[in-house]
């Protein structure tokens, strides 16, 4: 039993719940993750670090394109039962997001728009860094160069890169009552640092598929998150 008595409990008696999400939540809607075997960074021939890097935008923005082009993008893809069950505590305000994701499916399952920090931003945001002139995905998607040469890039967080809204997201970590880690390795900073804050005596939990390595007191739930989320009552 992954939601026991005691956890169940723990979530009804939040009010101010900070969910930090992963590629892990993503993964049961058919978007691959990042670190596992199956995942986005398997079987490249260059350093996925750098391919996702500012360097790349600027020294080979082509390769950069083709790479997230193909293995980024999956517009079709719909929330499950993590983001709606997610989105329905926000909806109840008594949860906050903070998302590494940049699929958006927190957004399609409606999640409250002020309640949801986007880390590391979005695929679906497209600009051109010359003049911070939007464009659509669907021009992107047919090409990283604007008609006059612009390039294109979304606005997400590339390696090098300093996450959005950072100060917000280490406010909401601080007035939590309650602490969730779902779906990530917990690997990568500084979203792995926000722990820092958190008020002594918060409770933390993480419901991974492996254990995470962190400094923190964090009980850590191993299983399948779609599983939990499924018996969690709101």
């Amino acid at each position: 039993m992954l939601v026991t008595p005691e956890i169940q409990a723990q979530f009804d008696a939040a009010q101010n719940i900070v969910l930090m999400t992963g590629a892990g939540v993503s993964t049961p809607s058919g978007i691959p993750d990042y670190r596992s075997k199956n995942g986005l960074y398997q079987g490249t021939t260059l350093p996925p670090e750098y391919l996702l890097s500012a360097t790349a935008f600027e020294v080979a923005p082509a390769q950069q394109y083709q790479f997230m082009k193909t293995n980024m993008y999956f517009p079709d893809a719909m929330p499950n039962v993590i983001h709606d069950k997610m989105a329905q505590l926000t909806q109840a305000g008594r949860a906050r997001i903070i998302t590494q994701n940049v699929d958006d499916l927190h957004v399609k399952a409606q999640t409250v728009p002020d309640r949801l920090i986007r880390f590391h931003g979005s695929l679906y945001d497209i600009y051109a860094p010359r003049d911070q002139q939007p464009a659509t995905v669907a021009d992107y998607l047919q090409s990283y160069q604007r008609a006059d040469g612009a390039l294109l890039r979304p606005r997400i967080t590339f390696y090098e890169e300093t996450p959005f809204e950072t100060d917000r997201a280490l406010a909401w970590v601080q007035q939590a009552d309650l602490l969730v880690i779902v779906g990530t390795s917990f690997q990568v900073y500084p979203f792995a640092g926000l722990l820092q804050v958190a008020q002594k005596g918060t409770p933390i939990l993480s419901v991974n598929l492996t254990h995470i390595e962190t400094p923190y007191p964090v009980h850590q739930i191993i299983g399948d998150a779609t599983t939990f989320f499924e018996t969690l009552k709101i």
